[in-house]
């Protein structure tokens, strides 16, 4: 990933919003994806808002349509029991 771009740090540091490797758009997009992840219902128009300021309606989409494909895909891989170390 480095060729592209992306630094190992910023995969130690996903947690850590306050990363200072991060820039706002990177900080939105995780935080995104985590209230996507765990309480899609409760994302409310202040943080539209938000993300509406950092991203045009296209990179909103191609962000939700991302997220929502890695949480259908980890889902389907821990319902059918495969390991994603083997």
């Amino acid at each position: 990933m480095r060729d592209h771009g992306v630094d190992e740090a910023l995969y130690e540091n996903v947690e850590n919003l306050d990363f200072e490797g991060y820039n706002e758009q990177e900080r939105l997009a995780i935080e995104y994806a985590e209230r996507f992840a765990y309480d899609h219902q409760r994302i409310d128009d202040a943080f539209w808002t938000r993300m509406h300021a950092a991203f045009s309606d296209q990179e909103i989409l191609d962000l939700t349509i991302c997220i929502g494909s890695f949480i259908a895909l980890g889902r389907t891989l821990v319902t059918l029991g495969i390991d994603h170390e083997h």
